[in-house]
């Protein structure tokens, strides 16, 4: 039986639902990583982010000087993206129809990895063309504090632990709520060593 926790009307969290894929989830990062590596981007402000991120599927989500976009070419090696894996994808599908978000094809996957000492900043999830289809969000490794807001960043986050294994699929009305990822405590995991992983599927194109 998953826990599962409800944040909102639309959002919620599946506890352990990638539990029984997580060690092929982590081997399929390591062949993603060969082909593009994880790299610190920069914002167009000059801000060069402390969480370490690559993609993989159709198009890749990017930041430098000249925006936020997606990509469907690595601008670090003028390549296509690795494709997505498909035990990815089938992860995605399961957990988006176990949220109520039935017909779910995600084209994109980021992958973050973080550190202890980094943390993600509130922001929304508003470069994808299509707003209909929710964010499934897989978190790996170390346990961290994932902050969820509301419509608008003004305003104390709910805080909620996140553990390896637990997915976050939110949409609808909530698709563009803000929330972002609490500085991450030191630690060591078994799977990932001193780092959290997290892969965040999208319907980017």
């Amino acid at each position: 039986m998953i826990a599962t926790l409800k944040l909102d009307d639309g959002a919620i969290v599946l506890g352990g639902f990638a539990l029984d894929v997580a060690g092929e989830l982590v081997a399929a990062i390591r062949r993603i990583e060969t082909r593009a590596p994880f790299r610190n981007m920069v914002t167009p402000g000059g801000f060069t982010m402390s969480v370490a991120m690559t993609n993989c599927g159709t198009a890749g989500w990017v930041t430098d000087r000249t925006g936020y976009r997606y990509d469907d070419t690595d601008p670090e090696s003028g390549k296509p993206w690795p494709p997505m894996p498909d035990v990815f994808a089938a992860l995605a599908v399961r957990a988006a129809t176990a949220a109520g978000y039935p017909r779910y094809a995600p084209d994109s996957c980021l992958i973050n990895r973080y550190v202890p000492g980094t943390q993600l900043s509130l922001h929304q999830d508003k470069n994808e063309r299509d707003f209909e289809a929710p964010i499934v969000s897989v978190s790996l490794g170390l346990p961290a504090t994932f902050l969820w807001g509301g419509a608008k960043r003004a305003g104390r986050p709910r805080r909620v632990k996140l553990e390896n294994g637990d997915v976050v699929v939110w949409g609808g009305s909530t698709r563009l709520h803000f929330h972002g990822v609490a500085r991450l405590r030191d630690g060591v995991h078994p799977l990932t060593g001193s780092a959290r992983i997290n892969l965040t599927f999208r319907k980017a194109l």
